[in-house]
């Protein structure tokens, strides 16, 4: 599903025009981009987190060169679903 059809089925489901949907949607996620950026989560209660993950400084290897290299520590962003989220995701019958 992309982000046209989300601001398609909301549209269809509310009432509400596209062009306020969209607007809406873009939104949200530039807030949750913003609050990231600033190491901030985000939760939504009933459908899961959006976090900032701390990932360490580690060794790898450039299998080309046969080099080793070093990866500097870094944030990266996550989503971790509710379990009531998950739970409904893994019990739904195909």
């Amino acid at each position: 599903m992309t982000k046209a059809d989300i601001v398609n089925e909301i549209s269809k489901n509310t009432g509400i025009e596209k062009v306020t949907v969209q607007k809406t949607v873009e939104a949200f996620m530039e807030t949750v981009k913003d609050s990231l950026v600033e190491g901030k989560n985000v939760y939504l209660r009933g459908f899961g987190s959006f976090i900032v993950k701390k990932r360490a400084e580690k060794t790898a290897r450039n299998i080309s060169k046969n080099t080793t290299i070093i990866i500097p520590a870094h944030n990266i962003p996550s989503f971790k679903p509710a379990k009531t989220f998950v739970s409904q995701v893994k019990n739904k019958v195909k």
